[in-house]
Formats: structure tokens, sequence, C-alpha cells
């Protein structure tokens, strides 16, 4: 007794074993966390050291040279880039996908230690480093905002409370705090006075060091009592610094009020950040690698009102920007799509049933496979993403396949006069096996994707598994509970009377039956020309995959902007901070833009800033996200001095350079002046192309820079050293920390430098003094001439060389494979030299592997369903037969994306192995019959493959068009993350149309010529007795 036989004798347990799956299922869908993707880390470990005031070049040579020797030693690493600015380095490490990033820190960690006697000794901190994963965007920005209290009590209070109380929440990691910096006393001081009195700024360093003491100072004891010992030793308040005495001269006290002035400020006066225009700190919150988006973010605004109670009440704390609200909404869109996926599957069956009994036996079928593929993905630690749910709303179509295939045999049956319990045991026990091999060669064709390595194994792997899933419950389904159902809920012939519709009905269907039968007669009469159909076919898929547009991963519509300001490298922080103001009043004038949040300073170079734009949803714009950047683009071109790079926040981005624009291109070599000569030239270059937009460089070394041409025997027949010089220079303009204010909360520093008045104009150097071995104090212009010239504000490496990146996006109509080859053929054309190397970096080499990979992959899934039916049928032949039904179904699927203007994507290439697995379901349930008419009834080939064709008709119908219209909702849905789904839908629905309609034919064909090559083949290698 076979398993459907003992399930039809067995109802009870049948039923309380399927309730028990969908219970398991239902309790596994509720918990399943809700995210954009699959979970991708990638291993990425970002090292930063600070050394306030040191110039790019003095950190590339000290900082960042000697840790990229010691960290280029470490085993995995695939990237290692870095970028040195004013005071500031960050390597960032990028290891192979397979790596433990626990291991990685480890062995990061020992590379630090190895390289910190190598580093300067006047590095503040030791190099720090944190695990990161540059596909993140932030997940939430909080503005804090006040019109009374000044931004840096606002900065003291995100830093010092906010960041503290959700840092410590699970899931976050990392709080940053932008938009200005911690309250401190600056000292500023006038450099005519400092000549005056012959004092020099380090001694008055030294005073103030000393006059802001708290260090031990012990405790008494008597025989009773116990005292401790407290001294007004600090100076908390700019009006303490003042009356310092730092010398006496004529016997009168030389007081730091004589010198210049104190005020209450920040450490950093070049930092600001807007929201909405109006002066603002911003809190910028990313989540740790493995953390749900949805519920950290939950806990965060769970939080808010608790957070809200412990600031002041004159500063107002609100939502800026929200990672969760558009994933959300991404997310039900797809559900929506699920729903309505099932509710056209369900309309097929009744359309062709025409029976509540028999449509109910489907619809029993579909929840509970896709619930059963829930408990496989809760037991596999998957979520609810876009990927997962599509695959859940593409297997409704795949999942009453096989319940069909069953309920229409043993319906079939009983319309024949079979009694309905012999004809679900007998309908059952025909096509288990035709069932058996739809299912396994499905499951067959996602063998290659689960076995691949790299970011498209690593995204893919949850989407095969839960189709899968699906696939295998409904096989498990359809030969327990559908035959079960079907022997009881299934009338006699003649209990059912079918009605004026029905009838109407089964009359229309009769008629594109009796039409195929004629048209299949005269195909199978006219086998040369069916051939070179097929052949064409092929010819025709080769053809339009070169044509057709190629991409990577479809640019989204996330509902929000993210942008880089790039000003002039000569910029000061003051005009920066009026260009940032400017372009946050354009993008507020969009009537699509909702919130504006933007920021420039703090350990930025001075002409950079970042931007973030929160887009109204889809349905309350005029636009879509493209349209919109572009109409901004046009508007944010007329800003003199500055440019804003937008582009649409992806879920998916791979690199961690963060460049201003969405595709990266690397240039390297090891003679700077010539990277530095021709990455301007090709920049140039491609600005002049019209399907590129935003191209640009972080290649920046016309910065304004001020040369100190010391006279070295001068300088030491007087008693000064190179470094009093550099000392000088560095408390005079580099914002100086010279000692601490320690508080319970917090600690505050003191910042001397000299008053703001004096940066404004190089003669400011004339008037500088330094001190010599003798404690007098020598003009610097008598030691040092002054020459203007040229800077780099930043010194990027890529591997220990000096590199450049030049980014840009694409203009609306072209491809990412037509970017390619533009870029590709532009350094040509410029003859650039073989001493400056170039290639893609980030998504744009992700693409480039993936197209490489994409002919192996359908290879391989072809070799899959090749290996898996042979071993079903135990022939060669015969699975060569089902996979000439594949030509058909490509062509479909490119000229319905060349059709739609959608371009071949990595989504659109999963939807071409899904036709590989559906198309070939129709083959299957034709040979399967002919090849049990022929050994079972022993018709001639011809006379088996004509009735199988013709008695599958409605089945082939049947699951065809479930499958097709399970997709429809994808090709044709809208909203938030529509264009990930769309190319899937679109591939499926044209490849599913297409091949419909030439294999019903071709496959008899193909069928007949394959039979006389196996018969002939028999013959030949037949060994006959002598």
């Amino acid at each position: 007794m076979n398993i459907s036989a003992l399930c039809i004798y067995r109802p009870v347990a049948t039923t309380l074993l399927t309730l028990g799956l969908a219970l398991a299922g239902l309790i596994a869908f509720l918990q399943l966390p809700v995210a954009p993707l699959p979970q991708v880390d990638f291993p990425t470990i970002s090292i930063s050291a600070n050394l306030p005031g040191a110039s790019p070049e003095t950190m590339a040579a000290t900082v960042a040279t000697p840790l990229e020797r010691a960290l280029g030693r470490i085993a995995g690493i695939t990237e290692m880039t870095s970028a040195s600015s004013l005071g500031s380095t960050r390597i960032t490490l990028q290891f192979d996908l397979n790596r433990d990033i626990d291991g990685a820190a480890r062995d990061v960690q020992a590379a630090i230690n190895a390289a910190s006697s190598l580093l300067p000794n006047n590095l503040h901190n030791r190099p720090s480093y944190r695990k990161v994963n540059p596909a993140d965007s932030p997940i939430l920005i909080l503005a804090l905002s006040s019109t009374t209290v000044s931004r840096g009590q606002m900065y003291d209070a995100a830093s010092t409370i906010l960041a503290q109380k959700i840092s410590q929440l699970p899931g976050i990691g990392q709080v940053s705090v932008g938009g200005s910096s911690l309250p401190a006393v600056r000292v500023e001081l006038n450099p005519s006075a400092l000549a005056q009195y012959g004092i020099g700024l380090d001694q008055v360093a030294r005073t103030i060091n000393a006059s802001n003491a708290n260090r031990p100072k012990g405790s008494l004891d008597s025989d009773e009592r116990h005292w401790q010992i407290h001294a007004n030793d600090q100076a908390e308040r700019a009006a303490d610094y003042l009356p310092l005495i730092v010398a006496y001269r004529n016997g009168a006290p030389v007081r730091i009020a004589d010198l210049g002035s104190a005020v209450d400020s920040v450490e950093d006066l070049r930092s600001t950040g807007l929201k909405n225009g109006q002066p603002s700190v911003l809190l910028i919150l990313n989540k740790q690698p493995g953390a749900n988006i949805i519920e950290t973010v939950e806990q965060v605004k769970a939080m808010l009102p608790q957070l809200r109670a412990l600031l002041p009440a004159a500063i107002d704390l609100s939502v800026a920007v929200d990672r969760s609200l558009t994933i959300r909404a991404s997310v039900d869109e797809v559900e929506h799509s699920l729903l309505i996926a099932v509710a056209l599957v369900i309309m097929v069956v009744l359309l062709f049933l025409r029976r509540w009994q028999s449509t109910l036996i489907p619809l029993i079928a579909v929840p509970i496979s896709l619930l059963g593929a829930c408990a496989v993905m809760y037991l596999c630690d998957y979520s609810l993403d876009n990927l997962s749910l599509m695959a859940l709303t593409i297997a409704t179509g795949f999942v009453v396949d096989d319940a069909i295939v069953v309920l229409e045999n043993s319906s079939r049956h009983i319309e024949n006069g079979v009694p309905p319990f012999q004809a679900a045991v007998r309908g059952a026990s025909e096509v288990g096996f035709t069932v058996l091999a739809m299912s396994l060669s499905l499951i067959a064709v996602f063998t290659p994707i689960l076995l691949m390595g790299g970011i498209v194994g690593r995204l893919f792997r949850e989407f095969a598994v839960t189709l899968s899933a699906a696939v295998l419950v409904s096989l498990l389904v359809s030969l327990t509970v559908t035959p079960m159902l079907c022997a009881r809920w299934l009338q006699p012939a003649e209990q059912h009377q079918p009605g004026r519709v029905s009838a109407w009905i089964e009359a229309q269907f009769q008629r594109l039956h009796n039409g195929y039968r004629r048209s299949l007669g005269w195909a199978l009469h006219h086998p040369k020309l069916m051939l070179t159909v097929l052949l064409a076919c092929i010819g025709l898929n080769v053809y339009l995959y070169i044509i057709v547009p190629k991409g990577f991963f479809p640019v989204q519509d996330n509902g929000r902007l993210s942008g880089i300001i790039q000003a002039d490298q000569s910029i000061s922080f003051q005009a920066m901070q009026n260009k940032l103001q400017d372009f946050v009043d354009i993008l507020q004038q969009d009537p699509a833009i909702t919130n504006v949040v933007g920021f420039a300073g703090g350990m930025q170079n001075t002409n950079s800033g970042l931007m973030f734009a929160v887009l109204k949803p889809p349905e309350q714009r005029d636009a879509p996200i493209a349209d919109i950047s572009q109409r901004l683009r046009e508007k944010l071109a007329g800003e003199p001095g500055a440019s804003l790079f937008l582009q649409p926040v992806q879920d998916l981005r791979i690199g961690g350079r963060g460049s201003a624009a969405m595709y990266e291109f690397a240039l390297q070599s090891e003679d700077l002046n010539l990277l530095r000569e021709w990455t301007p030239k090709i920049v140039a270059a491609l600005r002049k192309r019209p399907e590129l937009a935003d191209v640009n460089t972080n290649q920046q070394d016309k910065g304004q820079q001020i040369a100190l041409v010391v006279n070295r025997d001068k300088a030491a027949s007087l008693g000064v050293s190179q470094a009093a010089i550099d000392t000088a220079l560095n408390n005079a303009f580099g914002q100086r920390q010279v000692s601490v204010i320690y508080k319970p909360l917090n600690q505050y520093r003191v910042v001397m430098e000299l008053a703001p008045e004096y940066w404004q104009n190089p003669r400011t150097l004339q008037q500088l003094y330094v001190s010599a071995s003798t404690g007098t104090q020598i003009p610097l212009a008598t030691l040092a001439s002054f020459q203007t010239s040229n800077a780099p504000l930043t010194i990027n490496h890529q591997g220990q060389f000096a590199a450049a990146t030049v980014s840009f996006n694409l203009m609306s109509g072209t491809s990412l494979s037509a970017a390619t080859k533009i870029v590709e053929q532009t350094l040509r054309d410029l003859g650039t030299p073989a001493a400056v190397r170039g290639s893609f970096q980030g998504s744009a080499k992700a693409f480039q592997e993936s197209l490489r990979n994409q002919p192996w992959l359908i290879a391989a899934a072809l070799l899959s369903i090749y290996i898996v039916l042979g071993m079903l049928y135990e022939s060669y032949i015969h699975p060569l037969t089902i996979l000439s039904t594949l030509p058909s179904a490509g062509v479909g699927a490119l000229l319905a994306l060349l059709a739609c203007d959608t371009e071949f994507s990595i989504i659109a290439l999963i939807g071409v192995i899904l036709l590989i697995g559906i198309v070939k379901k129709n083959a299957i349930m034709m040979i399967d019959f002919a090849l049990d008419a022929e050994r079972v009834r022993g018709l001639s080939a011809e006379e088996a493959i004509l009735q199988a064709c013709l008695l599958r008709f409605r089945p082939i119908m049947m699951t065809t068009l479930a499958a097709m219209l399970g997709a429809l909702p994808l090709a044709l849905g809208s909203g938030y993350g529509a264009e990930l789904r769309q190319p899937l839908g679109i591939s499926i629905v044209g490849g599913l149309i297409f091949s419909q309609l030439l294999t019903l034919y071709t496959t008899p064909v193909v069928y007949l010529c394959l039979d006389g090559v196996s018969t002939w083949s028999r013959r030949f290698l037949s060994i006959k007795p002598g």
C-alpha cells in the first residue's frame, strides 16, 4: 500500500498531522523577524586614529602606513583601503565572506599592538577598531533642536545621556553624534600681546595645565574623625581662566586676560548640523551585524518618552529619519501580492474544475504548504524579507501544481464513472511518479544557488531554501492530504449536474481542446518545421542575452535620498556652512520631500558634508525617486562652488569606501604624481558622457597650503628647533587641547589657540613667535619664509599604494553593463598609461563577477535537472526531451524584459532559473503518460504522445496559468520595493506565455525524434547471440 492509499484509509490521522503542521507553521510565521533583505554581513573592520592638527600627509606617513604594513599580514583580507585627512586616518579592512569576524578582530588588535611602537608619540589615544557592515545605512536619525539651548549643551546631552542609554539597547551597533561638539573653554590669544610681553604659547599652555588640576590630596584622621581634603584646584568656567597669572613683567603680573580672552564654547568650531534648516544636533544610529532592524528601531522609539524626560524642556527630540517605516511598507506590499496570488490561483482552479469541492482541495494545499515553509524558515533562522516573501508568492503557483495534477486525474476518473474512493486511489497512484519528478526536478534547479559562494549565494540562499521547502511540503500534501480529500469531497459523475455557466465554460474549453487536437496533428506531421523553430529559439536566446541591458541589483525606491557635498577644496568652514544651508533650502522646496538633515565638519574635511532627505510615500508623490533625483540634480547644478551628489538609499550596498555615487572605479599607481595627473583627465572625460551622472572623485589635492621654508642654520644658531616651530604652530592654529575639566558625568577640554580673527589671513604667521632653548621669543618670520601652494585634503590608499576612486551614477535608461563599457572605453581612448591601473569596486565589481558566473549558473541548473530526471527515468534520452522546453521560456523572458524596459539583473536571472524548473513540468506530464501508454498499453510512440498531450492538456493549462498568475502580482506590483519584485515577475510571466505557445507543439516532436534515436541506439548497441 502506497502512502496515498494509506492516507485515504486513515483520514483522522492525516487530518491531525496536517493541522499540526499548519499550526507549527502559523506559530513560526508570527515569530519570524521582519527585514528588508536576507542578512548579509560583510566581514569588515574599520580602524581609526586621530591626531588633531596633523596634516593629511603626516597622518598618511606616520599613522596609515605603519598600520597598513602590520594589518596587511592578516589572512583573509580581500581589500584594504585607507583615507587620511586633517587629523584623522581611517583604514577599512574587508575580509572574505567566510572569514570569522571575531577571529579577524583578534588579528586586527594584534596587528595594532605590533605597530604601536612605530606610531607618533603624541598620538593621544591608541588606534581603535570596530566591526562594521558597509552595506548598512543608518536605521534611525534623531535630531535635537532648541531656540534657547546652545548646540554645545545639546551635544553634551546627546553624547552624555542619550547616546549612552541608546547604546545599551540590544541590536544597536554604533551611536554617532554630529552637528557640534562637547562644551569647552576656549582660550583665544592675541599674538601681538604675546609678543609685547615676550610670552610664548607653550608658556600659556603650561600655566593653564598647572592651574587646572584635579589630583589626589589625601585625608586627615584623628582618634574620632576622618576628613577628606578638597581644594578649588579646578577652573571650570571661562571666567576662571582670565585671572590666571602666566608671568611677571617688571614686577606686575601678566594674566590671560592681558593676552586675550576666554569663552565658554565648544571643542571644535568646525562642525555644524541642520534639520529642515534649523540648527540641530544629530544622533545617527547603526545596528549591530545580525540585528533585526524593525525590532531595534521599535526599542529605540519605545524609549523616546524616557529620553525626552531626561532632557531640559527647551530641547526638542524628534525622529528625522526612520528606516523601519519603508521596510514595513515594502514587506506589507509583498504580503499583499502574496494574498492576490493565492486568490488568482484559486480562481484558476475554480475556472477549470467549476466545483467548489474541487476548488477547496488546492485551497487547503496552498496555506499548508506555505505555512510549512514558514516553519522551515524559522528553524533556519530566516526572516520575512522581500526575497523570502517573493519565494512564498512564487511558490503559490507551484504548490498547487502538485495538488492540481492529483485532483485533475482523480476528477477525470470520476467523470468516467469510477467511484470517488477508487478514483482517488487510482488517480494518486497513476500520477505519484509524475508529481515526484516535477517537485524534485524543480528543487534541483536551486542546487547551484545553494552551493554558490559570494554575495549572490548569500542573498539568494534564503530564497532557494524557502521555495524548496514549500515545494517539498506541497509534494507531501499532494500525496497525502489531496487524495484523502478527493476521496471524500468529490461527487460521483451522476450526482453532479453542471449549471449553465459551467456548461458554457466547458464548451469553450472543448473548443480550445479540439483546436489544439487539430493543430497538434499538423505539428506532428511537420517535424522539421517544429525542430527549426526550436533551434531558432536557441539562437534567439543567445542574441537576446547579448543585447539585453544588464544590471546587478535593481535600484530601489526606499523613500530616502542620501548625498555627499563636495565643495571647492579651498573653501572655508564659514562658507561651507552657507553651502549646507543653501542645499537644505533647495531640497526643502521640493514637494516630494518631508525631512532634510545635514551636517558638515567634525572629523570630515572642511569642504565635505553629508545629507539625508526623507520622501513622502509613493502614493503622495508626483514622481518616482529616479525622476525626483533627476530634477533635484538640475536644481542643485546651479549652486556655485559646491556640488551635492544625491542617490537613493539602497538596502544592498557593497563596498566600504563611502563614495559620493553608487558605482565605483578605483585607480591605482605606484607613481603618486602620475595618479594625480591622470585622475582629473579621466573624470573630465567621463563627465562628458551623457549616459553618466554625478561623476566625481575622492582625490582632493588642490587644497590651499602655506609652506614654511625654515632656515635651519639660522634657527639652530638662535636655539630654535624644528620641533619648537611645529609646537608653536600647533599651539596657534591646531585647536590644541591643553587641559581637562573633570565633572561628574563627563570630561571637558580646555582649548588654546589664537583668536578667530587671526585665522583669516596668512600674514598672521609673521606675528607669531617661537620659544628658543634660552626661553627668549624669536619671531618666526626671521627663521622662515612663507610660500603658498596646493596640498592634498585627503590621501587615499588601496593595498598600501596610492589610489583614487572615481564614482558615478547612471542616467535614466542607462544600464550598468553599458556604463562599465563606457568607462573602460574612455580609459582606452585617453591612452591611459599602464602604470595607472583601473578596476571596478563595490557594486560594479560584484556585477562583473555575477556577469561572468551567469552562464555557468544556468548551465549548472540544467545539469542538475538532467541528472535528477535521468535518475528518475533511468534514461539518458528522455531528460533531453524535457529540457527542450527551456529555450522558448528563455526567449519569452528576455523579450518581456526588453518590452518592459527592465534590466537583466540578478533578480531576473533568478526568474529565468525558476522558469527552468516551471516549464519542464509540462513536458514531464506529457512524457510520463506517453511512456506509461507505450509500456502498459503497447501504443506506438506517436499514438502515445498524442494521447498524452490531449489527456494532460487541462492540467498543463491549469498549472501554467497558476504559475503565471502567481507571478503576475509581482510583475504589476507598486509601492516600496516594487523595483525588486518586478524583474522576477516579468521574466516568469513572459517566459510562461511564450513557452506555453511553443512547447505544446515542440515537445511531442522532440519526443518522437529522440524516441527514434533511442530505438536506433538500442538496436545498434544490442549484442546478438552468435
